[in-house]
């Protein structure tokens, strides 16, 4: 597997922003509901419960086992089909293993269709600085997997057969973009 990242820093309102780009030849609609439907999305991240109306839904991920917490999400805009925009409620440490600063998860999803193709635009904030650079370590080569994992279930194919060890090797190229 090829060991460079997939996404690239940008400043977007002002903060420092991971950028992943994927395109999928499959309609608008069907994308998005990929992405926001919890039957949908479990088949490739994870699955949620609640009322995104009331402005906040429970997420948790099943792809990484059944030993996940569930987190908070505030639904800060939801204009299907073409943008949603998330932050987590709590902060939470950033590694798997819970040691490391506390961050917000942001995260926005951008939709956009031409010629029946979708593109998507995946943006995560990410703090300044050594924290920021251990975190698209972290976070980086995550959505390299998930958003193939993503266009394994868009595309017929089984998510599960994606490995996750690749994608370790991408981590620090991640953390060099944001060092």
């Amino acid at each position: 597997m090829d060991t460079t990242p997939l996404g690239r820093r940008a400043t977007r309102d002002g903060e420092e922003q991971l950028v992943l780009t994927r395109s999928f030849a499959a309609p608008i609609a069907d994308v998005w509901a990929a992405c926001t439907e919890p039957q949908r999305m479990e088949r490739w991240i994870g699955t949620w419960s609640g009322d995104p109306a009331a402005g906040e839904v429970v997420f948790r991920m099943t792809a990484e086992g059944d030993d996940v917490p569930e987190e908070v999400y505030l639904v800060e805009a939801c204009e299907p089909p073409r943008r949603l925009v998330v932050r987590s409620r709590d902060s939470a440490p950033f590694s798997a293993d819970g040691s490391g600063p506390r961050v917000t998860w942001q995260h926005t999803l951008e939709l956009t269709e031409a010629a029946g193709s979708t593109t998507l635009t995946f943006t995560q904030a990410v703090p300044d600085g050594p924290v920021g650079a251990a975190l698209a370590g972290n976070v980086g080569p995550g959505w390299d997997y998930y958003l193939d994992r993503l266009a394994a279930a868009i595309g017929g194919a089984d998510p599960d057969a994606i490995l996750w060890e690749p994608y370790l090797e991408r981590s620090d190229g991640y953390r060099d973009l944001f060092s």
